[in-house]
């Protein structure tokens, strides 16, 4: 992987996850992603815990490479989602930001605007080379969420990855919550813009239906504030921007020797396009 690489690992006392962080993982937030999960799942999100040593240390070295051990969990990925499934999505997801309260360590999102910015740079001079237009369209996207990306808004602990292929369900339930590799601090509705968007776009264009359950599963859980329903069409646009340029960067300059497939970034283009028209419209 690029993040990371995973491996079952059978044991007399269950099954375990074996994770190796690979060069894009800095081994000084490792403290922070283990907190987290943890701190999670004791209060009933089904987050893997970590799994410490005799000596109480999560984290080793393995092959070179920073290491730890996780509980498993039961369940398969809804790569195609549901109506039903994107309601459930929704309940996990205000459960995560109820979850985080009294979560002391802060991390700043590495991946908001100057990160955004950064990535931009890095892309600008090739960007047409996945579509014509692109590097513009960055560009002036970039300078609209400059003027109007959301303050004030409640914050707290965000997974900020929660895309279909890393939670799981058993039994019609949402039975797991993994990959907190992006875990941050930053707005609980920039998080569920982020969740709307990969689950409502699972597959197929933008769906109303399957994004409305999924908001009403997340307010009957936590209500969003009148300042997260003003912030969330930018947001929306910020979390399109966001997995762009990430994809965009990965299409551009691929990782040597990482098993990895690189996902199409004119996808999220395509997304970030629908918002600025204004086309999601999810008021009820």
């Amino acid at each position: 992987g690029v993040e990371n690489t995973n491996y079952t690992v059978e044991t007399a006392r269950g099954r375990l996850i074996l994770t190796l962080f690979e060069k894009r993982t800095a081994a000084v937030d490792l403290p922070f992603f283990a907190a987290a999960m943890a701190h999670v799942a004791a209060r009933g999100v089904p987050a893997p815990s970590p799994v410490a040593d005799r000596t109480g240390r999560i984290f080793s070295r393995l092959s070179g490479r920073p290491a730890a051990l996780f509980t498993f969990l039961q369940g398969r990925q809804r790569l195609a989602p549901s109506v039903a499934d994107c309601r459930a999505m929704g309940v996990l997801n205000a459960r995560l930001h109820l979850a985080a309260a009294g979560f002391a360590p802060l991390r700043d999102n590495a991946l908001s605007l100057p990160g955004w910015r950064a990535l931009a740079d890095k892309c600008r001079a090739r960007a047409d080379e996945a579509a014509p237009g692109l590097a513009a369209l960055i560009d002036d996207e970039l300078t609209f969420l400059g003027a109007h990306w959301p303050a004030g808004a409640p914050t707290g602990l965000i997974h900020a990855d929660l895309f279909p292929d890393n939670v799981f369900f058993d039994a019609g339930e949402v039975s797991g919550v993994i990959d907190f590799y992006f875990a941050c601090t930053d707005l609980f509705v920039y998080d569920l813009a982020l969740t709307l968007n990969a689950w409502a776009a699972a597959g197929a264009p933008f769906d109303r239906e399957r994004a409305r359950a999924l908001l009403a599963g997340y307010a009957e859980t936590r209500p969003l504030s009148a300042a997260e329903k003003a912030a969330l069409p930018v947001c929306l646009r910020g979390a399109s921007l966001r997995i762009l340029l990430t994809r965009l960067h990965d299409f551009l300059h691929r990782v040597e020797g990482a098993v990895v497939k690189v996902k199409d970034p004119l996808e999220y283009r395509d997304l970030l396009l629908f918002h600025r028209g204004g086309a999601a419209d999810l008021s009820d």
